[in-house]
């Protein structure tokens, strides 16, 4: 654990720097490309005004990496526009927790920011925030801009549009620049080693878990796992990321009566619990155990956390992010011999056999929007226009820790050679039912329903339970959890302990790729 969080500094750390460096090649790049011909007019002779640029979370201490990332580019070009930066809420809030007060709900702040008396003009978030604003009425369709100012968007990634679009049942409601996706990153050596066929695009799952199978070998410190479906072990998480394409509902459409003890729950707990039991998989204990320390060897690896890097996973399942510690590997076995570089390359993640071209594990984070109520939507479709151009892409794309939308930028970073193409050919996985999401603001507590789940699925895992017999004992406690809920949608429930599980619900939402 103490590995993986000084990961993320380092991660942090560099990300500064590259904002830095972003913003100065910014700077010279924009003013001698000419970018200004995107601006109406003359920009000396136009009146000072100001765009409002909404966000869910902000506060001084992160303005202006929120500058640096989304408006610093914009201003240079548009000297006669003045950015405002808003947020539903604060990121840091050092009051007192007062018990007895409401803690205030991020969506209707955000609703009263775009609603208020001077509400803001441009709104950026993320995909479930997203989805509600449009069931809400409070975006502004841009079908028709797009068309009217001839922006193009075939160069769109195809996952990307397919994505926006269906949460706006068909229309765009808005447009991001960059995405995050995950794909199967392969140990080009294991498999050398044993004599197996790489990895694939188009692969199902059940031709993951033959390869797992054929490419696994050895006990103990010495053994080899063919496969790993996120960064860090974690039975649960992997039974949710493994699904999430499936959408499986835990209860029914009106939340009275589970629905887990079904066939297609069975074969997603089955699978993943019999990787688990075959050794397939690493465990948490097996990312605690590395050579090093069990030799009680002092030798300063500061990679030796990961069990892919290190060779003793196959297969993994990572973001598009995890090619900035593989290229980190790269420099660092170059400056010293005793870090040994990963030869890896990419696949498209595994899909079923339901949804051959679903892959889901696509991510938008950063939609930009028009607000249905923008006193300033001329600027605000200008905004969104620059930022989601092709000039403005080519410069993002020097970022290794995201994905650009026009695929007509994305190359493999840092001279490196992998299949670009892995991160983004499948379709999304469809968002969560609109339905469920209205159940979930009428009955906050039923989130609770899934706190049975990680440790059935853990007893599951450790034989002590069979995948029926869990079922059925979660089938039963979210039965009486749901009838409680049902009188009580959003107070203390008599006889539970008000904790909640893993986030989830009605169908199994998006969950994050390790990474």
């Amino acid at each position: 654990m103490l590995q993986k969080g000084n990961n993320n500094l380092n991660v942090l750390s560099r990300g500064k720097v590259v904002l830095k460096a972003s913003s100065l090649a910014l700077t010279s790049a924009l003013l001698v490309s000419g970018l200004s011909a995107c601006s109406k007019g003359s920009e000396s002779d136009a009146k000072q005004h100001v765009l409002r640029i909404g966000f869910m979370y902000s506060d001084s201490y992160n303005e202006q990496y929120l500058r640096q990332q989304f408006t610093d580019g914009y201003e240079l070009l548009h000297p006669n526009v003045d950015i405002e930066i808003v947020s539903a809420m604060q990121t840091q809030n050092y009051a007192e927790p007062d018990p007895n007060k409401k803690q205030p709900d991020p969506y209707e702040n955000m609703k009263e920011m775009l609603n208020g008396s001077n509400p803001v003009d441009v709104v950026i978030v993320d995909s479930p925030y997203f989805r509600k604003l449009i069931q809400d009425n409070m975006l502004t369709k841009l079908d028709t801009l797009i068309q009217d100012n001839k922006f193009d968007i075939e160069d769109f990634v195809p996952s990307v549009i397919d994505g926006i679009k269906e949460a706006g049942e068909g229309s765009i409601y808005g447009l991001t620049p960059t995405f995050n996706a995950s794909a199967l990153f392969y140990n080009k050596k294991l498999f050398a080693d044993q004599g197996v066929e790489v990895p694939k695009d188009g692969m199902q799952w059940s031709d993951v878990f033959t390869l797992a199978q054929r490419v696994a070998k050895g006990d103990g410190k010495e053994r080899k796992f063919g496969l790993a479906i996120n960064r860090w072990s974690d039975p649960y998480s992997d039974m949710m990321t493994y699904s999430a394409p499936l959408q499986l509902r835990m209860f029914d459409k009106n939340a009275e009566k589970m629905t887990v003890n079904t066939a297609q729950w069975k074969k997603v707990w089955t699978d993943i619990s019999n990787l688990y039991q075959q050794k397939l998989v690493p465990t948490q204990e097996d990312y605690n155990m590395t050579n090093d320390a069990m030799n009680g060897k002092q030798v300063y690896n500061p990679f030796q956390g990961d069990l892919f890097i290190s060779g003793r996973i196959a297969m993994m399942v990572a973001g598009y992010d995890y090619v900035t510690q593989l290229s980190q590997v790269k420099d660092a076995a170059a400056q010293n011999s005793k870090i040994t570089n990963v030869d890896w390359d990419v696949v498209t993640m595994p899909t079923f056999a339901e949804s051959p071209d679903v892959g889901g594990n696509v991510y938008l984070n950063n939609l930009m929007a028009i607000n249905a109520k923008a006193q300033n939507s001329e600027d605000a479709w200008d905004f969104i226009a620059f930022n989601n151009g092709k000039d403005w892409a080519k410069l993002k794309s020097r970022s290794t820790y995201e994905l650009v939308a026009r695929k007509s930028f994305l190359k493999p970073k840092d001279g490196m050679n992998y299949n670009m193409a892995a991160f983004y050919s499948l379709k999304p996985a469809p968002g969560q039912d609109p339905a469920i999401d209205k159940l979930y603001q009428e009955k906050p507590n039923l989130y609770q329903v899934q706190q049975y789940a990680p440790q059935l699925f853990q007893e599951v895992v450790q034989k002590k339970k069979s995948v029926d017999q869990a079922l059925q004992e979660w089938e039963t406690k979210g039965n009486v959890l749901l009838q409680k809920i049902k009188t009580n949608p959003t107070g203390p429930l008599d006889g539970t302990d008000g904790s909640v599980g893993v986030s989830g619900g009605g169908a199994v939402v998006e969950v994050k790729p390790a990474g």
